[in-house]
Formats: C-alpha cells, sequence, structure tokens
C-alpha cells in the first residue's frame, strides 16, 4: 500500500508594513525567502531569483577582482550598503583597507566600486536608479555588465564632479583591457562565461 505524506504549507511571518518610510531594520524582519529585498529611498523593492547565468558572471568578476585585489582590499559579493533612507545590494561591492568587516552594510565612504551585472527585472534600476544612488553617496567607480547574445558588456563609470557618474569606457565581448580603477587588472568579459 502507498505511503501518505501531508506537506505543511510554509510558515506565514505577519509582518505589517511600517508607517511611512520602509527601514533598514524592517529587512531584518521580512522572511529569508532567496528573495533579495532593498530599500530605494524608503520603498520597499522585493526582486525574484535571477537567472543562474547572472551569478556566474558576478562571481568570475568577484573572483577576477579578488585575485588582482592588494593587500587589504576586499571584493565581496552582495554585501548591503546603506545610502541615506536606501538600503541596497550591489552584485559586487569593493571594499577598502581598513573597512570593517562584521558590519552587514557597509558605509559608502568604504567603498571604491559597486558592480551590477542587468537582469531582467533590475535593468531600470542598475542603469539609472542605482548609479544615482552610488554618485550621490561618492563612491568612486561603477560598473554595470550588460548581458547581450554576443556575451557580457562592461561599461564603466568613473566619478564626475556634480555628483554624478561618466562614462569612462566599455569594454566588448572578445575585448580584453586593462583598467585601473580601483586598482590595476584585465578585464576579459567573454572569459566570465567560458
Amino acid at each position: 500500500m502507498p505511503q501518505h505524506t501531508t506537506l505543511s504549507r510554509q510558515p506565514l511571518y505577519p509582518w505589517p508594513a511600517p508607517g511611512g518610510r520602509f527601514t533598514v531594520d524592517d529587512l531584518a524582519d521580512l522572511p529569508h525567502d532567496g528573495h533579495r529585498c532593498e530599500i530605494i529611498e524608503g520603498g520597499l523593492r522585493v526582486a525574484p531569483p535571477v537567472e543562474i547565468s547572472h551569478h556566474v558572471i558576478a562571481d568570475q568578476v568577484a573572483m577576477r577582482l579578488a585575485a588582482a585585489a592588494p593587500a587589504g582590499w576586499y571584493p565581496v559579493r552582495e554585501a548591503g550598503l546603506g545610502i541615506g533612507d536606501s538600503a541596497v545590494v550591489p552584485d559586487v561591492t569593493v571594499l577598502r583597507p581598513g573597512a570593517p568587516l562584521t558590519s552587514v552594510w557597509a558605509d559608502p565612504s568604504d567603498v571604491a566600486l559597486v558592480v551590477e551585472v542587468e537582469a531582467a527585472g533590475s535593468r531600470r534600476l542598475d542603469r539609472f536608479t542605482k548609479p544615482a544612488l552610488y554618485a550621490e553617496a561618492g563612491i568612486e567607480s561603477y560598473w554595470r555588465i550588460e548581458p547581450t547574445q554576443a556575451g557580457p558588456v562592461t561599461h564603466l563609470y568613473t566619478q564626475a564632479s556634480g555628483g554624478h557618474y561618466r562614462q569612462h569606457r566599455s569594454i566588448n565581448p572578445g575585448e580584453t583591457a586593462v583598467v585601473e580603477l580601483p586598482f590595476q587588472l584585465q578585464l576579459a568579459p567573454a572569459s566570465w562565461l567560458d
């Protein structure tokens, strides 16, 4: 006789929306269910899991940065970054020497570079909203990696006067380039999905 099993429902997490704007403390009360939760100017953004290739590219970038990093620099994946009333989670963050490593939320003054890999649900955020937040916070460099049919294209931005970024250059699939910020390393975007 076949054995029957009972599937129980996922537990409910009662979480009342706060009066007014969301804060970093509110994020701790959300269930950890594989979704990335961020706060953009006090509003909650919940992103679904992304394609595996997104993680592969971000992992490859973090590994390449770590291999080239001078002593004391820390390229890390998905570190929280508090910027005013926003709390975002870049795909890769490069922390400067001396940055505290015991905090969940990095201070922008400790960050030299943020990297975002575009996904279907984050394209507009990665192109407009997040770069504006990072630039206003004074983060020196921003990389946006755009998946294309030909392979990943890496757009490099540097801090410009007036609290915004200017595009420094783009590295297309099949190209290899040496970059200087935050430290010298060689980028070959096509190799990230080999």
